[in-house]
């Protein structure tokens, strides 16, 4: 049976299948799988964002198992499918909240426009229909129509945004939401950030004061700090990835625009290269277009099964 986020997810990803499995079919037909078709096929798994690694990784295993035989497109395609997923499955993890952690702090980065705020808001509809209490963070104090937007999602869900004046130090917002998400009981909080560019030394360095700051609070704190990450950025994502890791030490990722983009071939790459976990993928604007990560039924989406 299809589920529903299957066929949206399939239907997000149809851009990047096409992309991956137009040249397949270009190459495929019926054909010996000789050096030249492993070449070609190498060719286009890098070319849809796979990355060398992966693309590499996937020829070694067809050169072991299928070489000199006859192929047929289809075959190609299901056991890119399922060596796909074989990649992905040890990154695939829900986002478990620890209930001996009260709050359980959740500090969201990444770019600009990576869909930060929308996530978090996304998150809390989610958690309070769990039964958690959260309180949100407006930490992007600069940009007032993030602000706006959390307090939106703050109204929708029935939960407490914690905002601060234009300009306010971000560091000194997250350490009042924490004191009053302390003081509440509150089961979770989740905290917003000013979109970073990951080659910016004193943004990436306000990040790190953060949490500095909630560890004066909770020394545990935060614990999860997530990079949203935009399908549509392809190969650089694997940059921005490296950067954020090493700055503020990621616990997990989540994808979103995967509806828009035609490199969802980019997930592969990261969890090949960093083996951090993947917690969910988002495949448009609605509240249920964000979703616990799926490998198989992303490896099939990717490749148009």
């Amino acid at each position: 049976m299809v589920t529903k986020f299957f066929a949206r997810l399939k239907s997000g990803l149809s851009r990047s299948a096409a992309k991956l499995t137009g040249s397949i079919t270009a190459t495929f037909t019926k054909r010996k799988l000789d050096d030249e078709a492993l070449e070609e096929l190498e060719d286009q798994l890098i070319a849809a964002d796979l990355g060398v690694a992966v693309a590499a990784r996937i020829i070694k295993g067809f050169r072991s198992t299928r070489f000199g035989k006859e192929v047929t497109q289809e075959e190609v395609r299901e056991t890119l499918g399922d060596e796909i997923g074989k990649i992905l499955a040890p990154v695939a993890r829900p986002l478990e909240i620890d209930r001996s952690k009260k709050p359980f702090v959740i500090l969201m980065t990444g770019v600009n426009g990576a869909g930060k705020t929308t996530t978090i808001g996304k998150l809390a509809a989610r958690y309070k229909a769990a039964g958690f209490t959260c309180v949100l963070a407006a930490g992007d104090t600069f940009r007032a129509a993030a602000v706006e937007q959390l307090q939106v999602w703050g109204a929708r869900s029935g939960q407490e945004v914690v905002t601060a004046p234009a300009n306010t130090d971000p560091a000194s917002l997250a350490h009042e939401a924490l004191s009053r998400a302390q003081k509440s009981g509150a089961d979770v909080l989740l905290i917003d950030t000013a979109g970073r560019l990951h080659n910016k030394t004193a943004l990436m360095e306000e990040l790190r004061k953060i949490i500095r700051v909630l560890r004066k609070l909770d020394p545990t704190a935060p614990h999860a700090t997530l990079l949203m990450l935009d399908a549509t950025t392809g190969q650089n994502a694997v940059t921005q990835v490296g950067i954020f890791k090493e700055m503020v030490d990621l616990t997990g990722l989540m994808v979103t625009k995967l509806d828009g983009s035609a490199r969802g071939g980019i997930v592969v790459a990261l969890a090949e290269k960093y083996g951090l976990p993947i917690h969910a993928v988002g495949t448009g604007e609605q509240i249920d277009d964000l979703q616990e990560f799926d490998p198989v039924e992303f490896g099939r989406a990717l490749v148009g099964e």
